[in-house]
């Protein structure tokens, strides 16, 4: 059983009164505001003060400035839950807030601001997300979490590279290897945790009849496999090798998933697309492999994990979590599925501009378009909930957690 975390009585504003609040909100609507940005930039209609290309702009303000952003809103909740300490509440939290957004406005602006000093200034939101995580969950003795301190760390230390090697060579490639890395095999990780977790308990209430295959050995040697693979890719992006891993992985992701039973969920919008997004996991694998054969371009794996599993899982988590910590019910309203298959229409749409490049500046502006859709949408319809001033409505049913036990 799982620890009964605690609270303190909050008396500020209630936006502060949980990590999932600020980031959730500024995180998605950084992504979307983002991406708005980055098509005239990349396109020379719109200039930015920034050391960065315009590709690596985009590529590290995806990697390291919206996904930390939603990724400690979702830690800085769940670890209360994992570990039954004290959540960070009021001026700490908001203190992590201003340095993740000095952090957006240092890369902007590093061009005057100095490579060196915007890489720490950047680099300072990660390092405290590290020391934040890594002593609640020693405080809490909950070894078993320990890994998500390392993969946090190990995104600090991309982070840190992308700056170094955009500095030293002019364009960053190692350091978004790096990152996408870390991002899939978190999303691996507490995807794994969540998805059948969450199916399980639906469809015992709901549907009874065949429940997702608890974690066992095979998800075991998926995640190292993935772990193997992700290795040899960020080392040897081309090599033979680093694709034939890359398949294996691929293949045991797509049947992982398979053992969830997602196709049994289709009336929960909120649990079917945990595995939808999912399913960008193993697709990505699968397009990187082929990318290192030379049978394709990179950047269509790239961002099937990116703009595909990382994007719709989080929109997957942050709808999910925003609605069960402030008392709603957990049930997709029509908005909400219009921002889920927005999410999924930008993944498709960059993958497909990746590999039809006649196509690609039609996909590559519909893929923007939806993108920010999903993400602008969900900061407005959330907004309110987030900041709170929106009340509970009463469950139509006992619901499900809203975060990973």
């Amino acid at each position: 059983m799982s620890p009964i975390p605690r609270f303190h009585p909050h008396r500020g504003p209630a936006v502060l009164s949980s990590g999932f609040r600020p980031f959730f909100f500024s995180g998605a609507l950084f992504a979307a505001l983002a991406v708005l940005i980055w098509l005239p930039f990349y396109e020379g209609e719109l200039s930015l003060q920034t050391a960065f290309a315009p590709r690596d702009w985009h590529a590290h303000e995806m990697l390291y400035g919206y996904l930390p952003a939603v990724i400690t809103g979702f830690l800085f909740t769940a670890i209360p839950n994992w570990t039954g300490r004290l959540p960070l509440q009021g001026g700490p939290l908001l203190t992590l807030v201003v340095l993740w957004f000095a952090g957006r406005v240092a890369t902007a602006f590093s061009a005057d601001l100095g490579w060196l000093p915007a890489m720490l200034v950047d680099i300072a939101f990660l390092a405290a997300v590290v020391v934040v995580i890594a002593r609640e969950i020693i405080a809490g003795r909950k070894w078993n979490n320990l890994p998500v301190v390392l993969l946090t760390t190990l995104l600090l230390a991309g982070n840190a590279g992308f700056h170094l090697e955009a500095h030293m060579q002019g364009r960053a490639d190692l350091s978004i290897r790096i990152g996408a890395a870390v991002v899939i095999l978190l999303i691996s990780l507490i995807g794994g945790r969540i998805i059948p977790s969450f199916t399980r308990n639906w469809l015992v209430r709901e549907n009874p009849g065949r429940l997702p295959t608890p974690f066992n050995r095979f998800d075991t040697a998926t995640v190292a496999t993935s772990v193997i693979a992700l290795a040899l890719w960020v080392a040897l992006p081309n090599a033979v090798i680093a694709g034939l891993a890359l398949t294996l992985a691929g293949f045991l992701q797509a049947v992982r998933l398979g053992r969830w039973a997602g196709y049994r969920t289709f009336r929960d919008r909120l649990v079917l697309v945990l595995h939808i997004g999912y399913l960008f996991v193993p697709a990505g694998f699968l397009l990187t492999a082929a990318a290192c054969f030379g049978w394709l371009a990179p950047s269509a794996g790239l961002h099937a994990w990116m703009a595909g599993a990382a994007g719709v899982m989080t929109l997957a988590v942050m709808t999910r979590a925003s609605l069960g910590h402030t008392g709603q019910r957990l049930a997709a309203s029509i908005s909400t599925q219009a921002i889920y298959g927005a999410a999924a229409v930008a993944a498709l749409a960059r993958i497909w501009a990746a590999l039809d490049t006649d196509w690609s500046f039609v996909l590559l502006h519909v893929a923007a378009f939806a993108w920010v859709l999903a993400f602008l949408g969900f900061a407005i319809s959330f907004g309110p909930l987030l900041f709170g001033y929106q009340r509970r409505s009463p469950p139509i049913s006992k619901p499900s957690p809203a975060v990973a036990e």
